[in-house]
């Protein structure tokens, strides 16, 4: 009776979805193209860089919403069908970040709200979890084509890492705290693949990066983000990275395939090398079979993941000691924000999650 159920309530979904005009689904009722027009939404939601119901956290569109949601300032198709992400420094952020963001989260359950967030319907694990076939997919790909169009400008503490900064694709574990409060070592919420574009002011050229997070308790000194070289330089390296690296507005692409275990990255460019790389998300082992001995043992192994892709801004107002606290300029103004150059943009020409 209850499979019957869910697939009579799947079946109206859908008839609402082909029989309802678009006008009638829309969030914030546009009367132009969305990016759900050009682009696949039915199993992303977005967090966005405001707060419009006032509730401190910041806004999110999801199931039938996405369909025919747009924002002129933060998520929109430009002249030519590509899907843009903006985000300024200052705006609120979402909890236990100190950055804000404009971007998609993969919602495996689609229109289906009845499937909570963090059920493993909604989600993906690797080969190695203990209950891999509960949830939506054994491992998943992200593709995406895209240009970084500008990183923020101005920071106070430009010699942390995240300084002038955007992330443009994720693989992101669930936190959980049933498996922190058994102390399995699983369960943080940290992040095994970040996609960094980092460009300082005075260079002509930015770089492409990525970082993979030690997945280990908050607390742990030695739990932080392992950044890996595509092209140009990685974080620390303060040096212009000249031809090796790509400029503002230059595209590039990256794929993210989770197969079993083991993800596989590869990142192409025209006019400069493919690059590729291969990691076992149960034990950290990489292809050149090496394997770091401060990490967790079991890896991710009994994690829960979804991917995320867009504009998550790395330049924080934030001040202090913590790593991720660069001080960057901003007012919460966005239109004063990008005149001033405080904010992060990319252009996606192509996103596909699992193919689609």
């Amino acid at each position: 009776m209850c499979n019957k159920n869910k697939l009579n309530k799947n079946l109206l979904t859908a008839a609402l979805i082909t029989a309802l005009p678009m006008a009638a689904l829309a969030h914030n009722q546009v009367p132009h193209p969305v990016p759900a027009d050009k682009f696949d939404m039915m199993n992303w939601k977005i967090t966005l860089p405001m707060d419009k119901d006032n509730n401190g956290r910041a806004d999110e569109i999801e199931g039938v919403a996405m369909l025919s949601y747009s924002h002129h300032h933060y998520f929109f198709l430009d002249e030519n069908d590509n899907m843009v992400f903006e985000v300024p420094n200052m705006a609120v952020t979402t909890k236990g970040s100190t950055n804000a963001r404009s971007e998609l989260r993969q919602m495996g359950r689609g229109t289906d709200v009845d499937i909570s967030v963090k059920a493993p319907e909604n989600n993906w694990s690797i080969a190695a979890h203990p209950q891999a076939d509960s949830f939506s997919s054994v491992g998943g790909t992200l593709e995406a084509t895209l240009k970084v169009n500008h990183v923020a400008m101005r920071s106070k503490n430009p010699e942390k890492y995240p300084a002038y900064s955007v992330v443009v694709g994720q693989i992101h574990a669930g936190k959980d705290p049933a498996q922190l409060e058994a102390n399995t070592g699983f369960g943080h919420g940290n992040e095994p693949l970040k996609i960094f574009y980092k460009k300082w002011p005075n260079h002509k050229m930015g770089s492409v990066f990525w970082t993979y997070e030690r997945n280990l308790a908050k607390a742990d000194p030695d739990r932080t983000d392992i950044a890996y070289p595509v092209w140009g330089n990685t974080w620390e390296n303060k040096n212009e990275p000249g031809d090796k690296g790509i400029a503002l507005g230059e595209e590039f692409s990256y794929s993210v395939k989770v197969v079993g275990n083991i993800m596989q990255l590869e990142f192409e460019a025209e006019g400069h090398p493919t690059v590729k790389y291969e990691l076992d998300l149960s034990n950290n082992l990489d292809a050149n079979g090496k394997v770091d001995s401060k990490d967790f043992a079991k890896g991710y192994s009994n994690e829960w993941f979804y991917f995320k892709a867009g504009a998550y801004g790395q330049c924080s107002v934030k001040t202090g000691e913590n790593f991720w606290a660069t001080g960057c300029e901003g007012t919460g103004d966005f239109e004063t924000d990008k005149k001033n150059g405080d904010y992060s943009s990319a252009t996606f020409s192509m996103l596909k999650l699992n193919g689609k």
